[in-house]
This record gives structure tokens, C-alpha cells and sequence, in this order.
């Protein structure tokens, strides 16, 4: 398993920052944000060439691989711009949001539709598409999750695994992974306190801060044989005004606290 951190954490900064902090903090990759409002590290419009160029050259000076991709849009034309992205740099994973309405049979089934069609796209730049559980969305408990792997059995497309998601939903995470391990291509991992809509302050999304039994969410992995990428994923620094030394302290705390868990269940 690697583990790095997704850009969003740094989203106030420029991809510079976030490139050598990840890789102060010891982190073995980083994922990119494409997230708009929360980041502008890759923007995806006309210049998404330029922003490439940017990042290879920083991939090479900080030897640190871009391991995933987080673009929580469905719209195709920007999903085909982030799949081209992910390819010109050598990235094999593009997250994406799952859409759709919590509850609503009808936005489920488009969302459906869309990750399905979207895979088809992925495949055809050698990369794959994966969406995750997400509270307020069609897809955001197991049950909702597995309705949606069956429906889209697509060798281009997976789970990334959100244990935050999960608790939030009323779940044990740690008891969830068994009946989606074999899909899961992806882990997005935070603590939060409390089972609110939101994953909370950005602070508390450090892991070791929370609720959930991310040992035990870690432990099941490796006993699963699970060897995708793992991607610390703390939104809200930019919006709640957190300076420099607060992210780096995020990152750090979570570092150590995986590391712990890795070492602990024989990974590392």
C-alpha cells in the first residue's frame, strides 16, 4: 500500500507546496486536485497542458509519483480533459463524485448510466475510473454501493473506499470492506468526530482525531491483500483560512498515525 495525500489539503498554496510538504512529511505519493473552488493545481480547461508540464517537472524534482486523481465532476467533456491529464503524467487513478440524490431511485439510475459510459472513456486512455459512497448522494451507503458495482462491472472502473463515508452513513467501516474488497481500487482516507453530514473541521479529519477504527480499517485491508493507493483526503483548510504550518501539521499527524497502523499490521 502507498500512501500520500491529496493536494486539496494544500489547496491555499500553489502545487509546489504541495509537492515538497508531501514529501517533507514522508508521504510515498501525492494525489492531484482538480477540484475547482478548493484548489488550483489542475485546472482543467484549455491550458491543462501547461499545468502537466508543471506537475511532471515536479514529480521528477520531488520523486514523487502522482498516484491518483481527485475531479468530482461527471460532465463528460471534463471528464475526458482529466483522463488526458492523467495519462500525459502517468496517473492510473481518476476519482470522481457519484452524483445523484440520496434516496432518489431516478438519479441513481443516471448516475448508473454516466459512470458506465465514463469507463468507457477512461479505458480508452489506460486509466481507471473510480467513484466512492457519499452521504446526500445516490450512492452513499454499502447497499447503494454494491447496486452500483453490479451495475457497472467494468474492468476500467472501481471502488475508492471512503471510511469516513461509511461511518457517516451508519456503518462500521471496518465491517463494510469485505463485501467490496475486490473493487476497490482506491482509498480515501480521514477521521471525522461525530456522524454528521459533513466530515468536519479540517483538523479533525487528521487521522487519530476521530471516531472511526482506522487501525482496524487498515488491518482488514491487508488481510484482504489490498495493495492500491491510500490518499489522505482533508477538505475545508482553504475555505476555514488554515496557514501553512496547520496543513503541514495534518499531514505529519496522519503520517505518523499510518505509518503506526502499516507497521502494525505487518505492512511495513
Amino acid at each position: 500500500m502507498k500512501i500520500g495525500v491529496n493536494s486539496v489539503l494544500f489547496g491555499a498554496f500553489d502545487m509546489d507546496t504541495a509537492f515538497k510538504w508531501t514529501k517533507v512529511c514522508g508521504y510515498d505519493a501525492i494525489e492531484i486536485s482538480a477540484i475547482g473552488g478548493m484548489s488550483e493545481h489542475l485546472v482543467l480547461d484549455s491550458h491543462w497542458r501547461k499545468c502537466c508540464t508543471a506537475i511532471k517537472k515536479l514529480i521528477k524534482e520531488y520523486d514523487l509519483p502522482v498516484q491518483a486523481m481527485e475531479q468530482p465532476s461527471q460532465d463528460p467533456k471534463i471528464m475526458k480533459l482529466a483522463f488526458q491529464a492523467a495519462a500525459e503524467i502517468g496517473c492510473p487513478v481518476v476519482n470522481c463524485g457519484p452524483g445523484g440524490k440520496m434516496g432518489d431511485e431516478a438519479t441513481f439510475q443516471q448516475s448508473v448510466d454516466s459512470l458506465g459510459k465514463l469507463a468507457d472513456l477512461a479505458a480508452k486512455y489506460g486509466v481507471t475510473l473510480c467513484a466512492k459512497a457519499h452521504v446526500g448522494a445516490a450512492i452513499w451507503n454499502t447497499p447503494t454501493t454494491l447496486k452500483l458495482l453490479e451495475a457497472v462491472n467494468h474492468p476500467n472502473f472501481g471502488l475508492d473506499m471512503d471510511p469516513s463515508h461509511i461511518y457517516r452513513a451508519n456503518e462500521n467501516p471496518v465491517d463494510a470492506i469485505a463485501a467490496v474488497i475486490s473493487r476497490i481500487k482506491h482509498v480515501h482516507i480521514r477521521d471525522c468526530k461525530g456522524r454528521q453530514q459533513g466530515p468536519g473541521e479540517p483538523c479533525n479529519q487528521a487521522n487519530g482525531r476521530g471516531d472511526i477504527d482506522l487501525l482496524g480499517y487498515i488491518r482488514v485491508l491487508r488481510k484482504y491483500n489490498y495493495d492500491g493507493p491510500i490518499d489522505l483526503e482533508v477538505i475545508g483548510t482553504k475555505g476555514k483560512g488554515y496557514e501553512l504550518p496547520a496543513c503541514v501539521a495534518i499531514a505529519a499527524e496522519t503520517k505518523g498515525h499510518l505509518t503506526a497502523c502499516l507497521q502494525a499490521v505487518g505492512e511495513r
